[in-house]
């Protein structure tokens, strides 16, 4: 089926891709097929087109699968998965593409979103507290960065909507990084849950 794009346009926002294989069975081969080359072929018929603005939804994943202290857009890429490193290769092919004038290219790393309809491992915690669990990790401190989705839409309007906004790499986060003490405490009071910090305290 041939693959049409409008001729005029704001930006296309590029969020397909194949995400984590939590069960494992994936062919490693698949995220380069997905993530990388269709990437690609997408943002060669994006330079074709008469759209503004090409917008990646890359990963903090693309970069660094731990961060010890503060992740920037200056760090340098070492991913060790297949996912990461198929986000990377990416990000490496659009960024050597030359741009004709008055198109701009944004590569977006958010990092974990929350919001209505959320999955993953929020949605997994939530779960825990919800059936009372105790969070046995409660001794560990540890500090997370997390992206609202009414965040996330009201960036990438301001990034669309303001051509004083260069292209690059961009990382997206909430102003305040929570622990996942602080976030268990959260869900036990949207619950209307008795949140007794100690008593998960079992180290």
């Amino acid at each position: 089926m041939e693959k049409k794009l409008p001729k005029e346009g704001l930006a296309i926002i590029h969020l397909a891709g194949k995400a984590h294989d939590t069960n494992k069975i994936s062919d490693s081969e698949v995220y380069f097929k997905i993530n990388r080359d269709l990437t690609i072929e997408l943002f060669n018929t994006f330079l074709q087109s008469n759209v503004r603005d090409f917008i990646y939804f890359s990963s903090v994943k693309a970069v660094a699968d731990k961060v010890d202290k503060f992740l920037d857009e200056n760090i340098a890429g070492n991913p060790q998965t297949p996912y990461g490193k198929s986000k990377l290769e990416a990000e490496q092919y659009l960024l050597k593409q030359l741009l004709p004038e008055g198109k701009r290219l944004f590569i977006i790393r958010p990092c974990m979103i929350h919001g209505p309809g959320n999955k993953g491992n929020l949605n997994l915690l939530y779960k825990v507290v919800e059936k009372g669990i105790p969070w046995f990790l409660a001794k560990f401190h540890n500090d997370r960065s997390f992206l609202s989705i009414d965040n996330l839409s009201f960036l990438l309007e301001r990034m669309i909507n303001d051509q004083q906004i260069s292209s690059g790499i961009y990382n997206f986060a909430d102003d305040e990084t929570l622990s996942t003490n602080e976030l268990v405490e959260l869900i036990s009071k949207g619950l209307g849950k008795k949140y007794d910090y100690c008593s998960f305290q079992f180290f």
